[in-house]
């Protein structure tokens, strides 16, 4: 239902759904549910289910279909797929929306071959997650959370209420009662944000810059944890200073690479035990260079007036008084709280530590920060902030959860090369470490059809779903045979674009062959994307199909313990019942997945004689091993069943998972629980279940080097380097320190801050190391407001619905059935608009005309609406007349997928993700006659819904009421 995977027990009567309860035993949502999960009976009764495998017979994009069997559905994908992996496995693109289950699609392109793999994470998270495991080996969200038990101080930065809810509510529930402060960040008050103590409604894009302002103050006021950034992080490195050499800004090294600091009158080695290392000045190493610590260029750049409270003020739209205010608030209640645990621990150079000394500073962040297109180095602030404050993993701050933290960058990098079998020599998603590491030509040109890891979008390390289709039509860099793809809505809510994106998928070339010859999907529900398919596998719903919620995925761990779990299935899908009272003959993506393997004779799915190696999915889950001892499931492993972590297969391994109530969790010993990246006890801990490769401290990286060889590259050193079109981009975004600049869509729009830039720069915006280039407060209201675009529009999603399939949900519907454009009253007014007015909304790339909504619970310089309840009419089985069809929309058909100046993704430079909320527009009214939104597109040739009001329940109630 949602990314929180809570835990449910699910209450039958007469063979049917009775009620759905949370799961009191569950480590994720101890028994709390929400309104998506306790509306799943209508997910799974949902009228949209689809019920046989469909093979298209009119033109794509209309949704006319054919249901065939699923013998023949399999060998025609065989007979797809089977040519392409004996020619050239890449003419694959095998792409996946918000699944659970990557562990296993990941393996299975890498077994086929191709490069052309990757998730949702590109246009969802990469940003938070590329800048928290570049800094601190995991990041906010999936892989750490708040001390709820200690926290003092807790700063939300755009966080909406759709992901992780019930484990945010339950810790906020803690807060309260505790009476810690809580302050969101966030340009619209909603759920966490109208409880929160305080409201920062801040400008879109500029968090980057309050977190500078924050850290300017910490440093002035000399408010800062010297002490642990020099023990569990690199502010004592030192750093070449050598201005257009090979070595400039590189870590200066003894001769057998171990990093060097500046201690007494010598160098040394940076991770001596026992000594005092300089943070500032400027020494003289051994072999006659220039070096400074890290922490000497750290407050070198954020001393800089242009980050004062007074400098940024006005363009974050926070009261300068404000941003000195909480930058107090954080030290005080980082300093002077006192909080110690009588905890007794072991650091990983072996010293005895007689308590836990806490930082009761907490942070949390999302997608509010990250999906900008200066969204990575965004997230390197926060963690900047964090680190000043002593305030990661520390008692009362950000928490890992296991198994993070992990090595800096991680190991796993990106497959370049196939092996004589055919597979790649590693999964095609992972992270670089340098310019050698990337997926380009000999020409420097991308290798993958999404452009990732190419020298436009280095880092990006789960992929770049947001421009497959553009590429994939306009064959750049080459043509695709098939597009492979699993519950990814990309005709409509999903894509930036979405019209031109409708047509990509259904253009000809010259001959009237379609440019994209091939695409099969796999979804359970009648989405708008199902229409655009060739053939259609039916997926399950959740209640139908064994899951596992694997470690090697996405982990469901808390701070104090590592978890998986599993679901299992409550119906046998051939028992049910489709809208039309006809069986359904539906399975599950991912043994269909594993059974078109077989049938290919992928390496690893099949045996000597050709048989299938895994009866399904859930065999696979059993019986798989990733490494020897390292399956899915770390949970009751080995032949009886005894072992933890790592083990062989056991067979039984499912039922004891359904008799724990479907998860596994061992805690981490009392002693291992803080510090993890340098606790001795952690690390032993985390090595024995396989989640680190040896007990060696963790450092946590004020400064990149990564990103600092890629801007050497650019800079025309290194075997490796970018083409000239790309030069003055690498180098100005790969800063080793974090920076901050004017979102792109901004910038070349004639924003506040725009900037030409050198000729050779396409980037939107030409920075020094300190990008703001002196210009203070940026520009005047009154200048704002000539801007042709003057106000920001973002989305949010609602805590009850979660993507479009939660929309589609009868009962969940009752509360959200049609959106409005939200704005501020004064914001209104300004424009000559009154409340409930049809008003048209207009970026650089399109118009949309939609209902506008009074309220006052957003920064007024901004707009905004609940994400993904428009629908195309007749998709998802709605009525005809569906509020969702006539007066719901979308803000996608405003977002480019390029920049306005047309030359890269509408992404963040870095790590390639999609900068959904960058998207500047104008309003006006718009004409009387208006009582629908624009644009409408022809309703979809899907089986009629009826119009009768969708009930359930009202046999079960008779039952009783006769007993």
């Amino acid at each position: 239902m949602c990314a929180c995977r809570c835990g449910i027990k699910v209450w039958m009567d007469g063979g049917k759904v009775r009620y759905i309860q949370g799961n009191p035993a569950h480590p994720v949502n101890q028994g709390v549910i929400c309104a998506k999960g306790a509306s799943g009976i209508m997910q799974h009764y949902s009228p949209a289910r689809l019920s046989k495998p469909l093979l298209r017979v009119g033109e794509r994009g209309k949704g006319e279909f054919r249901e065939i069997e699923w013998d023949e559905a399999l060998r025609i994908a065989t007979d797809w797929l089977a040519p392409i992996r004996e020619r050239n496995p890449d003419e694959l693109a095998f792409f996946t929306g918000r699944d659970q289950s990557q562990a296993l699609t990941g393996w299975w392109a890498q077994q086929f071959g191709t490069i052309n793999y990757a998730a949702h994470g590109g246009f969802c998270s990469v940003n938070m997650a590329a800048g928290g495991l570049y800094t601190l080996g995991g990041s906010f969200w999936e892989f750490g959370e708040p001390d709820w038990d200690h926290t003092q101080y807790l700063m939300l930065w755009g966080v909406a209420e759709d992901h992780d809810s019930n484990p945010i509510k339950l810790g906020l529930g803690k807060l309260k009662a505790r009476g810690a402060k809580i302050v969101a960040v966030n340009p619209v008050r909603t759920g966490y944000g109208a409880i929160a103590d305080e409201w920062i409604g801040i400008r879109p894009g500029t968090d980057g810059l309050f977190a500078f302002a924050l850290v300017h103050e910490l440093l002035r006021m000399d408010r800062i944890d010297l002490d642990y950034l020099v023990r569990y992080a690199n502010a004592h490195w030192l750093v070449v200073r050598n201005p257009g050499g090979a070595d400039d800004g590189l870590f200066a090294r003894d001769v057998e690479g171990n990093v060097l600091c500046w201690a007494g009158d010598a160098q040394a080695r940076a991770d001596a035990v026992d000594i005092s290392p300089a943070v500032v000045g400027e020494y003289t190493l051994a072999d006659g260079r220039t070096a400074v610590p890290v922490f000497q260029l750290i407050a070198e750049r954020y001393l800089d007036p242009q980050y004062s409270p007074d400098a940024v003020s006005e363009r974050c739209g926070i009261p300068a008084d404000t941003i000195r205010r909480i930058a107090r608030e954080l030290a005080q209640a980082a300093f002077d709280s006192n909080l110690v645990l009588p905890v007794a621990w072991t650091d990983a150079w072996g010293r005895e530590h007689a308590q836990m000394v806490g930082r009761p500073v907490s942070m949390h962040a999302m997608r509010g920060i990250s999906a900008h297109s200066n969204g990575f180095h965004t997230c390197r602030a926060l963690h900047l902030l964090q680190l000043l404050l002593g305030a990661v993993d520390a008692p009362g701050s950000f928490r890992y959860q296991p198994p993070y933290p992990k090595p800096i960058p991680l190991p796993n990098r990106p497959g370049k090369a196939r092996r004589a079998d055919g597979t790649l020599d590693a999964s095609p998603l992972g992270y670089v470490h340098g310019p050698e590491d990337l997926l380009v030509d000999d020409a420097g040109q991308p290798r993958r059809i999404d452009h990732a890891f190419s020298w436009a979008y280095p880092l990006s390390a789960h992929g770049m779903m947001h421009t497959l289709i553009r590429n994939a039509h306009a064959g750049d860099p080459y043509r695709i045979d098939t597009l492979l793809m699993f519950m990814a809505n990309m005709s409509w809510n999903s894509a930036m674009n979405t019209r031109e994106t409708m047509q990509w998928l259904t253009d000809r070339d010259d001959g009237g062959e379609y440019r994209i010859p091939r695409i099969i999907y796999s979804d359970a529900f009648a989405s708008e994307m199902v229409a655009y398919a060739d053939l259609v596998l039916p997926d399950t719903t959740y209640l139908e199909r064994f899951d596992a919620i694997s470690l090697l995925d996405r982990p469901i761990s808390d701070a104090d313990g590592a978890a998986d779990a599993i679901r299992h299935p409550l119906f046998d899908p051939a028992t049910q019942t489709g809208s039309d009272g006809q069986p359904r003959d539906v399975r599950g993506f991912q043994s269909v997945l594993l059974d078109l393997g077989a049938r290919l004779g992928l390496p690893g799915m099949v045996h000597a004689d050709g048989a299938p190696k895994y009866r399904d999915y859930a065999d696979y889950i059993v019986r798989h091993e990733r490494a020897p001892g390292v399956g899915l499931l770390a949970g009751w492993r080995g032949e009886d069943g005894t072992q933890h972590g790592k083990g062989a297969p056991n067979p039984e391994q499912l039922q004891r998972y359904i008799d724990n109530d479907g998860f596994w969790r061992e805690e981490i010993p009392e002693h291992a629980r803080y510090f993890k990246m340098a606790n001795r006890g952690y690390l032993e801990w985390a090595q024995k279940l396989g989640f680190v490769g040896s007990t060696a401290p963790i450092v946590l990286q004020l400064y990149s080097e990564p990103l600092q060889k890629f801007r050497l590259a650019a800079q025309g050193h290194g075997a490796y380097q970018p083409p000239a079109e790309h030069r003055a981009r690498v180098a100005t975004y790969f800063d080793p320190l974090p920076i901050w600049y004017e979102p792109f869509e901004s910038a070349q729009n004639g924003g506040r801050d725009r900037q030409d830039g050198d000729a050779g720069d396409r980037s939107g915006s030409r920075m020094a190391p300190t990008p703001l280039e002196g210009k203070g407060a940026g520009s005047s209201p009154a200048e704002a407001a000539a801007h042709s675009f003057p106000l920001h529009a973002i989305t949010q999603r609602p805590m009850f619905m979660y993507h479009a399939w939660g929309s589609q949900n009868a009962w969940l519907r009752q509360i959200t059935a049609r959106n409005f454009m939200y704005m501020h009253p004064d914001t209104g007014a300004r424009h000559g608009i009154a409340d409930e007015d049809w008003i048209t909304v207009t970026s650089h790339h399109g118009s949309i005309t939609v209902q506008a909504k009074f309220a006052s619970n957003v920064q007024p310089d901004t707009v905004w609406t609940w994400n993904a309840i428009g629908k195309r009419r007749r998709a998802w089985r709605l009525a005809k007349n569906a509020p969702e069809g006539d007066k719901g929309f979308l803000m996608n058909h405003l977002i480019s997928d390029i920049t306005p100046r047309g030359d890269y993704a509408n992404a963040d430079p870095v790590t390639g993700q999609a900068a959904w909320f960058d998207l500047r527009v104008s309003i006006r009214r718009a004409g009387d006659a208006t009582d629908e939104s624009q644009p409408q597109f022809a309703p979809l040739a899907f089986a009629e819904a009826s119009e009768a009001p969708l009930r359930y329940g009202a046999a079960m109630r008779a039952r009783r009421s006769t007993r």
